[in-house]
């Protein structure tokens, strides 16, 4: 049987560059060398498109981050043999025709990779790729338009307010009345970013305050929820077309405040419990509300969906959808799958036989009247 060229593009230039290549590294370990050719496709932090000689072999993203600033060597990718991807003149996307791909595994995180951008380019290339089409993973990177999408679907939620970056240099006073009303404690995040990067807990004005100013650093469009008190973060995996199903679902213990950046990929204090310690009928309501989440932003192949549950009153509420969850080490999406019956290499082949369907399908539909 003929192998499929698997082209994995990983890196990126968001603030999760570090955590991709974790993630790439750990698809790459999981593709069966009997079943695929895997291909490493990496965009630099500058944008630059290359095709290393080598894959990434790190699949533990605090050792990634530890070693990034010992230069490429150190994340043991050779580079003598880099080439800049560049569109041949008359090829249908350049990148598939240059190099002969059947199917894309994106394994990217954030903006411009996670956020519809390079969906859109393999759309127009007309290859068939891994998870989340161009709507849904803007939809799931936009945490205010991700929002809209619940309510519409009746998806239980936190209280929070949008706040425009131009609206916070006009007048922070305005808006700092504005979200007033949510109370304290409130968590802010901006709105187009993963990996808890650029989030914060404020207590109090002054941290409120300091906590905007540092997410408008990184997005235009800051969130701001209320917290929900003393809260359990719930994790649940999906997989499927337009039959999605979701996994056993599981819990993180974290090892700071709430679960942010450092205590994901820095420090090895958080816990992730599988399957999480809850009732069966608190499980089937978390499955069922991950299902959910995920026909509400038009979900297909894979997403992992957050949760908060209130420790005191049990009330359940859907945080976010990750399309393109991570792949680390600590990366819970294939970790709920193996709990569920599905282990790493068969889940790598699930989703590459999801995303080959759903482009046959595409293919039938009609492009002309005539």
């Amino acid at each position: 049987m003929k192998k499929l060229r698997v082209g994995v593009i990983y890196g990126g230039r968001s603030g999760e560059h570090e955590v991709s290549l974790a993630s790439a590294a750990a698809v790459f370990q999981n593709l069966d060398p009997a079943r695929y050719e895997a291909v490493p496709i990496r965009i630099n932090k500058d944008g630059r498109w290359v095709l290393p000689s080598a894959p990434p072999r790190l699949t533990s993203a605090a050792e990634v981050i530890a070693a990034g600033g010992a230069g490429a060597a150190a994340l043991q990718e050779t580079t003598d043999r880099d080439a800049q991807l560049v569109p041949r003149p008359g090829s249908d996307g350049g990148l598939v025709a240059g190099v002969g791909l059947d199917v894309v595994f994106p394994a990217i995180h954030g903006p411009y990779g996670e956020d519809g951008t390079v969906q859109g380019l393999l759309e127009l290339a007309n290859v068939p790729y891994v998870g989340c089409g161009v709507l849904a993973s803007a939809t799931g990177m936009d945490k205010a338009a991700m929002k809209l999408a619940f309510a519409a679907r009746g998806l239980p939620m936190c209280d929070y307010e949008v706040v425009l970056k131009h609206e916070w240099r006009k007048s922070e006073h305005r808006v700092l009345n504005t979200v007033g009303r949510l109370g304290f404690p409130l968590f802010v995040k901006p709105a187009n970013l993963g990996s808890s990067v650029g989030i914060s807990k404020a207590h109090h004005a002054v941290e409120l305050r300091a906590a905007i100013t540092l997410a408008a650093e990184f997005d235009r469009k800051v969130i701001v929820e209320a917290a929900v008190p003393n809260a359990r973060e719930i994790e649940c995996s999906v997989l499927g077309n337009d039959e999605p199903e979701a996994s056993v679902p599981g819990e993180i213990v974290p090892s700071r405040e709430f679960y942010d950046y450092e205590a994901k990929y820095v420090d090895d204090g958080s816990v992730p419990l599988i399957p999480a310690p809850i009732s069966e009928a608190l499980t089937a309501a978390v499955r069922a509300l991950a299902v959910g989440a995920f026909k509400a932003i038009d979900g297909a192949g894979m997403a992992r969906v957050d949760f908060l549950l209130a420790r005191d009153s049990g009330v359940l509420y859907v945080n976010e959808v990750n399309t393109i969850p991570g792949f680390t080490t600590i990366g819970m999406f294939a970790k709920m799958w193996a709990a569920s019956g599905l282990a790493f290499p068969q889940l790598v082949d699930r989703l590459i036989a999801l995303a080959i369907d759903r482009h046959r399908e595409k293919q039938q539909l009609r492009t002309s009247m005539s």
